[in-house]
């Protein structure tokens, strides 16, 4: 493989860390996609072996995802409804303020609901803390396996052009 086409996988692989802190950006199954172009065209025992780690790593981590955080947030009482209305606003917020108006809004919808819920401005915005603290912890476990991968693939990298 050629250097410009390793930058290019490198550069596919950010976007897949760097979407896996945004929302809306699938970023594991892009950093997958950069690791499976670079092992398809290497062919080599070696990014056979850090594709079918990186596999198992991220499969992993989509069960970790699905299995913590909605524990958490059934336990806050958090409605579906809710999210309905928080993703609506961060939605709207995306369009009315570019780049910060869709986790602004999304917070201000899911605050405005239990606020609407629970009645008192204190366990709103508690209540509203717990869920970001929830789905902050998905986003950092999504973030420690893509970053996982993108470390064993910079090895393996290192490992063939030095090996």
């Amino acid at each position: 493989m050629g250097t410009w086409q390793l930058v290019l996988v490198g550069l596919v692989m950010l976007l897949g860390l760097l979407g896996a802190v945004t929302p809306g950006l699938p970023g594991p199954p892009i950093v997958w996609a950069g690791l499976l172009w670079w092992s398809m065209t290497e062919r080599t025992a070696l990014a056979w072996a850090v594709l079918a780690g990186a596999t198992g790593v991220l499969l992993l981590n989509q069960a970790v995802i699905w299995l913590l955080p909605p524990r958490r947030l059934r336990g806050a009482g958090i409605t579906r409804r809710a999210f309905l209305v928080a993703g609506g606003a961060g939605v709207a917020g995306f369009f009315l303020v570019p780049l910060l108006g869709a986790p602004l809004g999304f917070v201000t919808g899911l605050y405005g609901m239990e606020r609407r819920r629970l009645g008192g401005r204190g366990e709103a915005w508690a209540s509203t803390r717990n869920v970001m603290r929830a789905l902050g912890t998905s986003v950092l476990v999504e973030l420690f396996a893509s970053l996982l991968v993108v470390g064993a693939w910079v090895g393996a990298v290192g490992w063939g052009r030095t090996g």
